[in-house]
């Protein structure tokens, strides 16, 4: 598997990419510099990538799976709940396509 950081001032998150069209494509455009947002308990952040939505994509997902978020062009890692999440998990904006996951502690993010 290949192997990205995520680096968020201070914060760095290590993380291993699938072997899916979408983790090709990121991989392909790597470094990629952005300005992180956050919606609720999920950063997101715009990448220079337009991969279509893959078969299998979702809106839910687990705290640390890594999302590429067609809509929007951007990288979603949720770690919690967002506005439109019901109970206790963490629901994305719209399906996402599912390409790697953070190694260690997600919820750090919420620093």
């Amino acid at each position: 598997m290949t192997r990205i950081r995520f680096e968020f001032g201070a914060l760095t998150l290590d993380a291993e990419l699938f072997d899916t069209p979408t983790a090709q494509a990121i991989a392909a455009a790597l470094p990629i510099s952005s300005s992180a947002l956050t919606w609720g308990e999920e950063v997101y952040f715009e990448v220079p990538v337009n991969a279509a939505r893959e078969k299998d994509a979702r809106a839910v997902v687990t705290p640390g799976e890594i999302a590429y978020w067609p809509d929007g062009h951007a990288i979603a890692l949720g770690f919690g709940r967002t506005p439109i999440s019901r109970g206790d998990e963490t629901r994305l904006a719209s399906p996402c396509n599912i390409f790697g996951k953070v190694i260690g502690d997600v919820k750090t993010l919420a620093r």
